[in-house]
C-alpha cells in the first residue's frame, strides 16, 4: 500500500517521541497531536506538529477532516498510579473521556485502525506469573482501571463501528534512544531507573527502596523492563498487522525476565562508577512482590522479539541520556 499516514497522539512524550522517530527512520508520514502538558516540543524530531486537547473536540473535527489518516496511535494517557487514586477524576477525564473523543473522531471520519497503549495494570495483583494475556482483569487503582475500560471500549467499537484495534499492555517501559537523542523527561519522575540514575548523577539525595520483606530471592520487589525502542517497534508490528487487514487483539509486552530492585541498584552502581545512597521505606499498597510478562503472543501473532532486552543496555541508554541532560556526557 502507499506510504502510511499515521496520526500519533501524545507524540510529545517518553514513548510517543520514540515512536515518531520511528516511523519517521521507516519512511512513514507522521502527524504528532499533543497539547503539551506533560511532553515537549522538541522531543518531536520530525514530521508535522499540531499543538491541541483530546477535549478540543472541534479541533479533533478539523484535523480529521483535514489530514486522511491510515492509523492512530495513542500514548496521551496520565500514567502515575499514585495520583490516579488521589485525582480519580482527571484520570477518568483524560484516559477515558478524551479518549471516547478521539475514536468518535476516528468513527465519524472512517479511520479504522487504532494502537492503544495499554498497561499491565489491567491485571491488578496477580494470580500466576509470568502473567498471560488471558489472566483475569482486577485492576486495583484507577489508572488501572481507565486502561481496562479503553480496552473493553476498543472492543464494543469493533463490534459496531468495525474499528480495529490493538492494545499492547505495556510491563516497564525504560531506557533511552540508543542514538542519545531522545529519553525520559517525566516531572515529577516516578520510574525507577531514571530515579536511580538521578541518585547517581547528583540530581537526588537517594534512591527509596519501598520494601524489603517480599517473597523475592532479595526481599525486593521483582519487575519486569522492556526497552522503549523495543516497545516502539512491536507498535510498528502491529502497524502491520492491522494494515495487512488483521483482527484486533491484546499483547503484552515484556521480556519475561524479571529484575529486583535491588538487582537494578546493583546493576546501575556497577555501570555508572557512582556510590548510589539506598533510603529504605515502608511497602506502598498495592505492589506485588513480582510482576513479570508472557509475551509469547506478541512474539507468534507480531513477529516480535526484543532486542534490547538486558538489564545493562537499558540502564547504559538511560545513564547517557541523564548524562546528557546535565550536559557532562
Amino acid at each position: 500500500m502507499p506510504t502510511p499516514l499515521v496520526l500519533v497522539v501524545g507524540g510529545a512524550g517518553y514513548i510517543g517521541s520514540h515512536m515518531v522517530k520511528l516511523l519517521l527512520q521507516q519512511g512513514c508520514n507522521v502527524v504528532t497531536l499533543d497539547n503539551l502538558s506533560t511532553g515537549y516540543r522538541d522531543a518531536v524530531v520530525g514530521g508535522e506538529f499540531r499543538l491541541a486537547d483530546l477535549a478540543d473536540q472541534p479541533a479533533l473535527g478539523r484535523l480529521f477532516t483535514q489530514h486522511r489518516f491510515d492509523a492512530v496511535m495513542h500514548f496521551a494517557s496520565f500514567i502515575q498510579v499514585g495520583e490516579s487514586v488521589k485525582e480519580p477524576a482527571k484520570y477518568y477525564e483524560n484516559n477515558v473521556t478524551n479518549t471516547l473523543n478521539l475514536l468518535n473522531a476516528m468513527v465519524a471520519n472512517g479511520v479504522k485502525r487504532f494502537i492503544f497503549s495499554s498497561s499491565a495494570a489491567v491485571y491488578g495483583n496477580p494470580h500466576s506469573v509470568p502473567i498471560p494475556e488471558d489472566h483475569p482483569k482486577n485492576p486495583i487503582n484507577p489508572y488501572g482501571r481507565t486502561k481496562w475500560m479503553v480496552e473493553q471500549i476498543l472492543e464494543d467499537y469493533d463490534h459496531a463501528y468495525g474499528l480495529k484495534s490493538v492494545s499492547l499492555r505495556y510491563f516497564n517501559a525504560a531506557g533511552a534512544d540508543p542514538e542519545g537523542q531522545l529519553g525520559e523527561r517525566h516531572e515529577p519522575e516516578t520510574h525507577l531507573i531514571p530515579l536511580i540514575l538521578r541518585a547517581a548523577s547528583g540530581r537526588a539525595q537517594d534512591i527509596k527502596i519501598f520494601g524489603r520483606d517480599y517473597d523475592t530471592p532479595d526481599g525486593t520487589c521483582i519487575r519486569d523492563y522492556v526497552h522503549v525502542t523495543d516497545l516502539c517497534e512491536a507498535h510498528r508490528l502491529a502497524l502491520d498487522h492491522l494494515l495487512e487487514g488483521g483482527a484486533s487483539a491484546a499483547h503484552n509486552l515484556g521480556n519475561g525476565n524479571g529484575f529486583s530492585v535491588a538487582e537494578v541498584v546493583n546493576a546501575a552502581k556497577r555501570i555508572t562508577g557512582r556510590d548510589i545512597k539506598i533510603t529504605e521505606a515502608p511497602r506502598r499498597e498495592g505492589d506485588p512482590p513480582r510482576l513479570v510478562a508472557d509475551a509469547t503472543r506478541a512474539r507468534k501473532e507480531l513477529g516480535w522479539q526484543p532486542r534490547l532486552n538486558d538489564l545493562d543496555a537499558i540502564i547504559n541508554h538511560a545513564w547517557a541520556w541523564e548524562r546528557r541532560s546535565l550536559g557532562t556526557s
